[in-house]
């Protein structure tokens, strides 16, 4: 005679695992487009280089250097001189297969002969009587102040090396000095205008120049009255 104890020891009482559904199928659907395939993107062709009159300047500006006799050539009258230059360069630029036009030949004799007896890339700047003000934030940097407007425009220094040899040239024609143990310097050029420069360590990211030019015409009472400056009664 069996128990009922025993007849549920014989009973398999782990749960029953529910009976798995069919796998359904599933069709795949095709999505019809009309979007044709994307060609790729073509690469853009290697900008001009921008800075060719520059590095032919440096070049030129070297073998000048190395074959002329400076001290004779800046004795000379800037006429004869900027055509002694401009001989020289037009023989260095066919020796050098440089390709440059006749625009960028008479630009490239002037930066020489800016950069032997003037103030280099600052001589235009200075020359022009619609600019007050200079101001240089590092050698890559630069903006002017043209008819009462701020504008940048773009000096060609080489590098801060090139923006600080003019900074010594200015400061040297004057009796001052610029270096590491004296950064700043306050002055008045030949020209008359105001002069102000700091260097490393307190300029940071480079020579920071000020230049305050002055009007070489002087204002009559008609244009102070124009300007606003003053009335007419």
């Amino acid at each position: 005679m069996t128990s009922r104890f025993s007849t549920l020891q014989n009973r398999d009482l782990r749960p029953q695992r529910p009976a798995e559904a069919a796998p359904v199928a599933h069709h795949a659907v095709v999505i019809p487009t009309t979007r044709k395939p994307v060609a790729p993107k073509a690469e853009a062709a290697p900008g001009k280089n921008t800075n060719k009159v520059l590095d032919a300047r440096v070049r030129i500006h070297r073998m000048l250097l190395e074959e002329i006799n400076l001290v004779a050539l800046e004795r000379l009258p800037k006429d004869e001189m900027r055509r002694q230059v401009h001989e020289f360069v037009s023989e260095k630029t066919r020796q050098e297969r440089m390709a440059i036009n006749t625009a960028e030949l008479d630009a490239l004799v002037d930066d020489i002969v800016d950069e032997m007896v003037g103030l280099g890339p600052l001589e235009p700047l200075l020359k022009d009587p619609e600019i007050n003000d200079i101001l240089i934030n590092g050698h890559q940097n630069c903006f002017v102040e043209r008819r009462g407007k701020l504008q940048q425009v773009h000096i060609p220094f080489k590098d801060e090396a090139h923006l600080l040899r003019i900074i010594n040239k200015i400061v040297a024609a004057v009796g001052r000095r610029v270096d590491e143990s004296a950064p700043m310097v306050d002055a008045r050029m030949l020209d008359g205008s105001r002069f102000n420069a700091a260097i490393r360590p307190v300029g940071v990211d480079g020579p920071l120049v000020s230049i305050r030019k002055f009007s070489k015409n002087k204002l009559g009472l008609h244009k102070l009255v124009e300007f606003g400056a003053i009335t007419q009664n």
